[in-house]
């Protein structure tokens, strides 16, 4: 989670991300109880000329919302304010984190259609560097936005949806801190349903081959390579009658807290302090994992602990090219001296309307690689992003990348889009950071 240390009246020395890559010296930090009380911050930082970043629980490994200037937590914007079943629609205040919106939406008998696998995020953090899950029809978090609420650099409020500032909403879904401060979001919810879930182990060749077929046959399908072996771990979700049939308590313990957790956090320490020791490991940790089918609601099957720290890089490439970027990123680790002991992870994500979306115009396939936080990861990154780029990859726009707005602006159809707008809405770069600057341009 990303921490803050403040001073008296707010004067901040320190913040820092929930991977510990990412540090920022912030002039002051704000924690505004009311949305005209950060309207009121906003129009100050401008004025002295000052830069903002709102910053959620620090879950980006990018430093999207770093700031020398005024740090914004909005936690206090928190709850569910409004609830339109006919429309089929919740309205939640920006700073509420993902596990409450879920579990407020269960005791309602509501449930999002699809979400990542944690929910520590705040909802507008996770959105609006396109946090996602793996779907056939259904998209990242941000293509629920129905509406939203957004305070501009000269501390306006303004309302955007299709409808309303339609060409605002399309691109501040993923906005990136870009073009303003979030401050409501409308989700589309429906009522509360049971997914099965099946984990089976299977290797890599197979599920590789399969790949197309797996993904056509499932609501939600994934998988997990582990480097230095020919094994992965498949998920597919699907929607069922139910009844609840959670994993019993030994098989969730083994399963979610020992291999996802405790084991994993001590093979790990392992694996950093002797890197020799890695491929072993992975070979055995990745035939420990065996068969299992469960039902519950919703959030309960997408989302997982994940307690283990780390550093991750995810790329979204054409879905075509997903199979051919895997292969090679296995050649890639077979023929090198690296040692990588977190499980390569694969999704997908049908096409969304998203100005800068990863999967905007495409139906997409994501692979993040994952290194073990302390673990020198940019000889692995470096040679995974090589591989990524060559297949016309978008990198996640929360997580370690290297790109800049010239590939950036050749890899989106629409990225022009999204910095004309962010001239006529910030022209000044009161939301500016360095990391806008890399990715945006000037």
């Amino acid at each position: 989670m990303g921490t803050a240390t403040a001073g008296k009246d707010g004067a901040a020395t320190a913040w820092r991300n929930w991977a510990g890559n990412v540090t920022a010296a912030p002039v002051r930090v704000v924690a505004p109880a009311s949305v005209e009380e950060l309207r009121e911050a906003v129009r100050r930082a401008a004025s002295e000329g000052l830069r903002v970043k709102a910053v959620g629980t620090g879950h980006s490994f990018t430093a999207a919302a770093a700031t020398d200037g005024v740090l914004v937590r909005p936690q206090a914007l928190a709850g569910i304010t409004a609830v339109d079943r006919a429309a089929g629609t919740v309205t939640v205040a920006a700073g509420t984190v993902l596990k409450d919106l879920n579990r407020a939406l269960a005791a309602q008998g509501l449930s999002l259609t699809n979400m990542g696998d944690i929910m520590e995020q705040t909802v507008s953090g996770a959105t609006s560097t396109g946090t996602h899950g793996t779907g056939r029809d259904s998209a990242s978090i941000a293509a629920q936005i129905r509406a939203l609420e957004l305070v501009t650099a000269d501390g306006r409020l303004l309302t955007c949806s299709e409808k309303e500032n339609p060409e605002v909403f399309a691109a501040a879904r993923v906005g990136i801190g870009a073009l303003g401060i979030v401050t409501s979001l409308t989700l589309a919810v429906e009522p509360l349903f049971f997914l099965t879930a099946r984990e089976e182990p299977m290797g890599f060749d197979r599920v590789t081959a399969e790949f197309d077929q797996h993904v056509a046959e499932n609501e939600h399908f994934e998988f997990y390579w582990f480097p230095h072996t020919g094994n992965c771990n498949t998920k597919r979700n699907n929607r069922s009658q139910g009844p609840a049939a959670p994993p019993g308590p030994v098989s969730a313990w083994v399963e979610d807290e020992l291999l996802s957790n405790g084991l994993f956090q001590a093979v790990n320490s392992l694996g950093r302090a002797v890197p020799a020791t890695i491929p072993a490991i992975a070979r055995v940790a990745s035939r420990a994992l065996s068969a299992r089918t469960y039902t519950d609601i919703p959030y309960k099957v997408f989302t997982s602990p994940r307690r283990v720290r780390f550093v991750e890089m995810e790329y979204a490439l054409p879905r075509e090219n997903a199979v051919a970027a895997l292969r090679e990123l296995r050649a890639l680790v077979d023929r090198s001296d690296l040692r990588i002991s977190f499980p390569v992870e694969v999704r997908t994500a049908p096409a969304d309307d998203i100005t800068l979306s990863t999967a905007s115009g495409r139906d997409t396939a994501y692979v993040a690689v994952h290194m073990y936080r302390g673990t020198p990861y940019r000889a692995y990154f470096t040679a995974a992003e090589r591989i990524f780029t060559a297949h016309g990859g978008r990198p996640h726009w929360g997580k370690v990348h290297t790109r800049d707005a010239e590939y950036l602006a050749r890899a989106y159809p629409r990225f022009g889009e999204f910095t004309a707008l962010r001239d006529r809405l910030d022209p000044d770069r009161v939301f500016g950071n360095d990391y806008l600057r890399r990715v945006l341009g000037a």
